[in-house]
């Protein structure tokens, strides 16, 4: 997701060439600055993956939960709406089944 709003990648950081001019900087010194840099990158991405993974793990668990709590509410409705006299077979098969659906995550 990230990755297209970063300009430079590690590798492109390493690769990079500059001209030397008679009065440029140390090349040793700016070699380190960019092995620091370098280095930095590939951890910020390092980051940004776990933290993509994270968070779609989280949002597959959101909606499982939702799911769970329409079940719940359709359950509850069920049970105030019925009469414990009118209970026959019938309605205990479709709260049965309807049980079966919240606890093995089966879709109709």
């Amino acid at each position: 997701m990230y990755q297209n709003k970063i300009t430079l990648s590690p590798q492109e950081i390493l690769e990079k060439e500059f001209k030397i001019d008679t009065r440029g900087y140390r090349l040793k010194e700016v070699d380190q600055f960019l092995d620091i840099v370098i280095g930095d990158y590939e951890q910020f991405f390092n980051i940004i993956n776990h933290l993509e993974q994270e968070k779609s793990e989280l949002l597959k668990e959101i909606m499982n939960l939702k799911q769970e709590l329409r079940n719940a509410r359709m359950n509850v409705e069920i049970a105030k709406n019925q009469d414990m006299s009118d209970v026959n077979n019938v309605d205990i098969l479709k709260r049965l089944s309807q049980l079966e659906k919240m606890v093995y995550g089966k879709e109709e």
